[in-house]
């Protein structure tokens, strides 16, 4: 959401959350301590244990505001474009397998994708020497990639701030790694 790392907003249904104990403890978070019992502030003070991370809520109210003011129609548009380039210029490479919903509507800002015969984390960092960061591994999706009969992918992510000239930098260095690994590549 364009915030610091760190922050994040906890929402449940005020019955569930009270009847939750806290796995932090410290603060305010506290209403009494006994020798064998303790007892918890009310909400939403009972999940806030410790010093609060003051930058880090100054930083989400802010990419809070930003969002709202560019407007989530505004945001889609422009994620949907980049994606749509993204997908259209990746499916060009023939060397390429892309792992993709067939449904446009569940598609989300990642693509993940591996170059055929070579593993997913020579490739992260042969784009990273380019300047181009992406995520290898499985992604927590263990079931997922055993499905798929593999082990691991590359992971792209985009937003709304990311552009063509940066999907062209992805297609630029993923040439650059496959032609790097090609004589090696046994398929």
């Amino acid at each position: 959401m364009l915030a610091p790392l760190g922050i994040g907003v906890l929402y449940g249904k005020r019955e569930l959350l009270n009847k939750m104990n806290p796995f932090l403890m410290g603060g305010d978070m506290i209403e009494y301590v006994y020798e064998q019992e303790t007892t918890y502030a009310s909400l939403p003070n009972k999940f806030e244990a410790g010093t609060q991370n003051v930058e880090g809520v100054i930083g989400l109210g802010a990419a809070i505001d930003y969002i709202e003011n560019l407007g989530y129609n505004k945001i889609q548009e422009l994620e949907r474009k980049v994606i749509e380039y993204a997908k259209k210029e990746l499916s060009k490479l023939d060397f390429i397998t892309l792992y993709l919903t067939p449904n446009e509507e569940n598609h989300s800002g990642v693509i993940s994708f591996n170059i055929n015969g070579v593993h997913p984390h020579d490739v992260a960092s042969i784009l990273d020497s380019e300047g181009v960061c992406v995520r290898s591994g499985n992604h927590c999706a263990q079931p997922l990639m055993r499905f798929l009969g593999i082990d691991s992918t590359c992971r792209a992510s985009f937003y709304f701030y990311n552009t063509k000239e940066d999907v062209d930098k992805l297609i630029m260095a993923l040439n650059k790694a496959y032609d790097m690994f090609k004589k090696y590549i046994k398929i």
